[in-house]
């Protein structure tokens, strides 16, 4: 099954087509995925004046094959997730900046960055966003004993 949408601004024009196929047996041979019901493709062309690149994304689905359109809009909406997650990141953390490269520090930095986002998010009696709740988490060490649920 396959479904081709476009979509447009900011100076670029993006087609996606999005493949589906449930001829899977071969992958649930290999692996114990008892849910697993189909391989989803999809690949993304986009134009910006005359450039032109293209890339393709493979996911593996609990969902049915048969409905591309819906593939796509769970495609999307977990991309949107991710992309709220990293802005998230970038704007409370300046994860952007990180230039840490050596061995798996860059991982394991990413690794604690989520857990204190995690934490930050789960304290509830400031009622003010991640990046104030992290700085006053700096400057107040009994909230920060309350960030890390010591206290």
């Amino acid at each position: 099954m396959a479904s081709v949408c476009y979509d447009g601004g900011h100076g670029r024009i993006e087609t996606r087509t999005i493949r589906a196929t449930a001829d899977i047996a071969w992958l649930q041979e290999r692996h114990d995925w008892n849910s697993l019901q189909s391989i989803i493709a999809v690949t993304a062309k986009r134009e910006i004046g005359d450039k032109v690149t293209e890339e393709t994304r493979y996911f593996i689905s609990s969902l049915n094959a048969n409905d591309p359109k819906r593939l796509e809009r769970v495609v999307r909406a977990h991309w949107a997730i991710e992309n709220n997650l990293h802005w998230v990141l970038d704007i409370a953390f300046d994860e952007d900046s990180n230039r840490t490269r050596k061995g798996h520090s860059a991982a394991n930095l990413a690794v604690i960055r989520h857990i204190a986002l995690n934490l930050i998010k789960a304290e509830k009696t400031s009622k003010v966003g991640v990046k104030i709740k992290r700085l006053k988490a700096g400057w107040d060490n009994d909230y920060l004993l309350r960030i890390l649920g010591v206290i």
